[in-house]
């Protein structure tokens, strides 16, 4: 899509700067107030909100936000299902979005164009970095989407040589399967049974939604072995979660990636570079890890 300018009505500075996440379901979102946080502690007066947009409704929201002439759009953040719709309306990329093929950060720029950004994989390594794990040999990866792109490049980054993706139709998992070959891993797609017979490894993660019963219980090896990170966060624990920690395992929720995945996206809609830390970060993230 062309990059069309914002509305020209007023100035910059009588506009409201509007910022917000979308997708479906979007109530639970937690986004707001970590995001709302920030600002608050950064000085800056700007409006951040949770909207309801499903597949396919995209491109009718980005229409109706360049219309409006009493705000001055910044940024959005996408959760599911929009964080393939978007591709096709980004006039440019990071490296990451190339990579994993997903972005979930959107920033506008002066003329309208549409940056894409992937802050997931940087919130994936940095929660990982508080439970303390930094290096991975072995990986298993349950689930397909958008998400888990994200955290098989994430996996690579923190050295994994192999990964097993674990889905109930294997024909779903082609394009993880291929993101992988272009990372220079060995991924073996299997059935999600195999969940109950899987061998030890180093990390877990899944990226199925919260309230999901994967209908099978994981091996007693990988239980004993790996760190499960469950990216969903509500309702918490999930089913997978809460057997997980029945038997003793180490488990970290979806939380502190949302955390990390968001600090990274306020330091987009400040300077336009996740690399560019924010003035006084930690106190900023002290404070976004306080809203949650």
């Amino acid at each position: 899509m062309a990059a069309s300018g914002a509305a020209s009505a007023g100035t910059a500075e009588e506009r409201t700067v509007r910022l917000a996440v979308l997708g479906s379901p979007i109530g639970h979102s937690k986004s707001p107030a970590l995001h709302r946080a920030a600002y608050d502690r950064l000085g800056l007066d700007w409006r951040y909100d949770a909207i309801e947009v499903r597949s396919g409704e995209f491109a009718g929201f980005l229409e109706r936000a360049r219309g409006e002439a009493d705000a001055a759009w910044r940024g959005l953040s996408l959760t599911m299902p929009l964080k393939h719709e978007v591709l096709a309306h980004l006039d440019g990329a990071d490296r990451l979005v190339e990579l994993a093929g997903a972005a979930n950060t959107v920033r506008f720029a002066e003329d309208g164009a549409l940056q894409g950004f992937n802050t997931d994989i940087g919130g994936i390594v940095r929660s990982l970095g508080d439970a303390d794990l930094r290096r991975v040999h072995r990986g298993v990866l349950v689930g397909s989407g958008a998400t888990a792109s994200s955290a098989l490049v994430a996996m690579a980054e923190l050295g994994a040589v192999e990964v097993d993706v674990l889905v109930r139709n294997p024909d779903r998992a082609v394009g993880v399967q291929e993101l992988g070959r272009r990372l220079g891993l060995v991924v073996r797609v299997r059935p999600l049974a195999e969940l109950a017979v899987a061998s030890s490894a180093d990390l877990v993660v899944s990226t199925v939604p919260g309230g999901t019963d994967l209908g099978v219980a994981p091996s007693d090896a990988l239980v004993g072995s790996a760190l499960l990170l469950d990216v969903a966060y509500d309702p918490w624990p999930s089913a997978l979660a809460a057997g997980w920690l029945e038997r003793g395992g180490r488990v970290t929720h979806g939380l502190g990636m949302l955390l990390h995945q968001a600090l990274l996206q306020v330091r987009v809609f400040v300077s336009g570079d996740p690399f560019e830390p924010l003035p006084d970060e930690a106190a900023v993230l002290d404070v976004m890890r306080g809203s949650l």
